[in-house]
């Protein structure tokens, strides 16, 4: 069985505003940045106080009986709980009050005041931890989108996926695991939409899933104060190693139309892209009054112009060439 291949994401130190825009984000890949300063969060934020200046505002949580989340299963529900109970819980291996049994695992991903409308800012939802925080100044703050506050309990593993802007995940507390995966290795992530098929990305089924072991595997361990630099359209896995708190700060670097306006989570495809697929989707089932062969021989031409025009010509992925020519043979 080919091996899938696994590289440690890169460290740097010592960053500042113009390291990162000379030396990191031309590359366009996952990094950690230590020692950026995050403020006082970090000695501030303990559940105690976490729980205190939360207050009794309620949130919206994802609960599941298993600490492996699947979107695309729903193997989870949403509940309300106030923040303060919310972090206790979150925090705790074991609970005296739960929803579902008592070794349930906790998640929050905050929202904005109207989530059909408004993205999450932490200023908003948060004033008072906001004002613990310092977002790094590595854009300008009318690229800014959202401030992301995310807590999960111990164990926790969310589901791969992309985003379709860059973002900073801030690690204020606990750590975590993040495995990353190349835009260019897409075609072995078994997508539905913007989410991987894959669930259990350390024991893949192979039986359902063959092709996984051809995705580079770029993996990180964030201790508390790690920066991880996401750049969009990496898919990323996370794995809470300890209870813990973090601050994903998203922001849009291509031009602001680019994107749906209507999206206060910043997940859809870009405006242009989600054109382009339509139109695919319009072409394909065009093909579909041929017969087989008619249609076999006009997929292959249409796999050939976008070879042409639309692939990178400095490709990141394992098998960028081979994969492009695979897709083109008999299945």
């Amino acid at each position: 069985m080919e091996q899938q291949e696994i590289k440690s994401v890169s460290i740097f130190t010592g960053v500042d505003r113009e390291k990162f825009l000379q030396e990191i984000y031309p590359e366009r890949r996952p990094a950690v940045l230590r020692g950026v300063p995050l403020g006082p969060c970090q000695q501030l934020w303990t559940t105690e106080y976490l729980a205190q200046q939360g207050g009794d505002k309620e949130v919206k949580i994802h609960v599941s009986t298993v600490p492996q989340m699947d979107f695309l299963r729903k193997n989870f529900v949403y509940r309300t709980l106030p923040f303060n109970e919310f972090v206790k819980r979150a925090s705790e291996k074991k609970h005296s009050d739960f929803f579902l049994c008592e070794e349930e695992s906790y998640y929050l991903r905050s929202l904005g005041e109207d989530v059909r409308k408004e993205p999450a800012d932490l200023r908003k939802q948060f004033p008072n931890l906001a004002e613990d925080f310092l977002i790094p100044p590595f854009f300008e703050p009318d690229q800014f989108f959202s401030s992301v506050f995310r807590i999960s309990s111990c164990g926790l593993q969310l589901w791969t996926h992309y985003d379709v802007m860059d973002n900073l995940l801030a690690q204020v507390s606990g750590t975590k695991r993040v495995v990353l995966f190349s835009p260019q290795d897409a075609l072995h992530l078994y997508l539905s939409g913007d989410k991987s098929e894959v669930l259990d990305v350390d024991h893949p089924d192979l039986q359902r899933f063959p092709d996984f072991v051809r995705a580079g595997r770029h993996e990180c361990e964030l201790q508390p104060g790690d920066l991880l630099f996401i750049p969009a359209l990496w898919f990323h896995n996370t794995l809470a190693l300890q209870f813990g708190v973090g601050v994903n700060v998203f922001w849009r670097h291509l031009p602001a139309d680019s994107y749906d306006r209507k999206d206060p989570y910043g997940n859809k495809d870009p405006q242009a892209a989600a054109r382009a697929l339509q139109a695919l989707d319009r072409g394909l089932h065009a093909l579909e009054e041929l017969p087989a062969d008619y249609r076999d021989f006009y997929g292959r031409r249409m796999i050939q112009r976008i070879q042409q025009r639309a692939l990178c010509s400095r490709l990141g992925g394992t098998h960028d060439q081979e994969d492009v020519a695979l897709s083109s043979k008999p299945g």
